[in-house]
């Protein structure tokens, strides 16, 4: 049986993005398997499909003949040990744990840009962006963590992803250059020239066009356009 990825809204569902790139990039075949955000209360359609699939009731989940893996980091960790051939963490052992270390990091902070900056593909939101970076300083603070950590790492394995050739950091990253693009946040030219190369793999490129002809409003991931 194929493998089998759960998947909310190509739109807005930037965990869901994660997994789908790397294994789209890797050449890892799957069954995609979206389920419609509606909204996230306990008696959802959507909660109700995930929770067949995996106990939190999340996006996103691989299953692999019937066993359930969730957590984007849980999911990268079980697709790098099946798969080693993919090679898709770095194989020096210092760099293979630097990726690990700024993955992790991505998954627990950077708090004000997720709530501030959501995912978005086909807005363009310029003024948002405009507001957010100067009313927010949380934003501007986790940008700047953001510009020293991929400008370091640029610089150290000399592009053109962060670690050199495409691993599980860049799928991880590519929603933060998806909102860098939507909210038209200022950075300097090394780290722009970076996420227009992580926009151009054809694991992103293929996210992104099936996003943009979703068509499907979410309210309550929109607050800016609700009101």
């Amino acid at each position: 049986m194929a493998l089998q990825l759960y998947i909310g809204n190509k739109n807005y569902s930037s965990w869901s993005m994660r997994p789908w790139v790397l294994m789209r990039q890797a050449g890892i075949a799957f069954e995609e398997v979206m389920v419609r955000f509606d909204s996230f209360d306990a008696e959802s359609v959507f909660k109700k499909r995930l929770k067949g699939v995996s106990p939190l009731g999340k996006v996103p989940v691989l299953v692999d003949d019937g066993f359930a893996v969730w957590d984007t980091l849980a999911i990268a960790e079980y697709l790098a040990e099946k798969y080693p051939e993919h090679a898709l963490w770095p194989s020096d052992v210092r760099a293979r744990a630097r990726a690990r270390s700024v993955c992790a990091e991505m998954h627990s902070g950077f708090s004000a840009l997720r709530k501030h900056c959501g995912m978005n593909i086909e807005a363009s939101l310029p003024e948002v962006g405009r507001i957010v970076w100067r009313d927010q300083a949380a934003v501007r603070s986790d940008m700047a963590r953001i510009e020293t950590m991929w400008t370091a790492l640029l610089s150290e394995h000399g592009g053109p992803m962060l670690f050199g050739g495409f691993s599980v950091a860049d799928a991880y990253f590519a929603p933060v250059c998806s909102r860098i693009r939507t909210y038209a946040l200022p950075v300097s030219p090394a780290v722009a020239a970076y996420v227009e190369r992580v926009h151009a793999l054809p694991g992103v490129r293929a996210w992104i066009e099936q996003a943009l002809v979703e068509h499907d409003f979410i309210g309550f991931d929109e607050p800016y356009r609700a009101r």
